[in-house]
């Protein structure tokens, strides 16, 4: 079994990359959240691989965080969950946003994951429950509360402009951190900014 890989970026597309190690070419999808933290073709870049195998069928699965890794195995595990629908979860939710999303059981948040349905939502957090990786604690933010109603606003915004959740919200937490006196205008100017990059 594959569980690691090392080399250079070949060729690259959402969900789905090519790996040259030694020049031999692995094809691995992988989820939105590890896509958007690859560097450009030719690059070098360490993955942690998940081998799936399958009577007619050995794919790879890459990620770049053992969280993302955690969550996809965990998905998979449930029954009628493959690892399409465990790449489309992870690629419309940031992981440390999933975790939280079961720990509440907010299957509004889950349902908008784009081929998520309510009965998968359902499942996921009545499989995952008690099943979730640990994730360090954060320190506590003063200013976290009052940023969050802005932060939805401007992931609403967002998304309304085309805009993939998992980016968007790159770009708003960036934005939320860069602007002084949490303006909505300024603070959506200095998101579109950081989408624009």
């Amino acid at each position: 079994m594959i569980a690691y890989l090392h080399g250079r970026i070949l060729e690259k597309q959402p969900n789905r990359i090519v790996v040259d190690v030694a020049g031999v070419g692995y094809d691995v999808s992988v989820p939105l959240s590890t896509f958007y933290g690859l560097g450009d073709a030719g690059s070098d870049i360490t993955l942690r691989i998940h081998t799936h195998v399958r009577e007619d069928a050995l794919s790879l699965y890459g990620f770049a965080t053992k969280l993302e890794q955690d969550l996809f195995e965990r998905l998979i595990a449930i029954s009628g969950i493959g690892p399409k629908v465990a790449l489309a979860v992870l690629s419309g939710i940031e992981p440390p946003d999933l975790v939280r999303a079961v720990e509440r059981g907010d299957l509004a948040r889950l349902t908008a994951i784009p081929g998520v349905g309510k009965k998968t939502s359902e499942r996921i957090v009545l499989e995952l429950k008690d099943r979730l990786p640990k994730m360090p604690v954060p320190a506590v933010d003063a200013r976290a509360s009052a940023p969050s109603v802005l932060r939805d606003d401007l992931l609403s915004a967002l998304m309304n402009l085309g805009y993939h959740r998992p980016l968007a919200e790159k770009a708003v937490d960036s934005a939320i951190k860069g602007t002084v006196g949490g303006d909505f205008e300024r603070t959506l100017k200095q998101a579109l900014r950081e989408l624009a990059r």
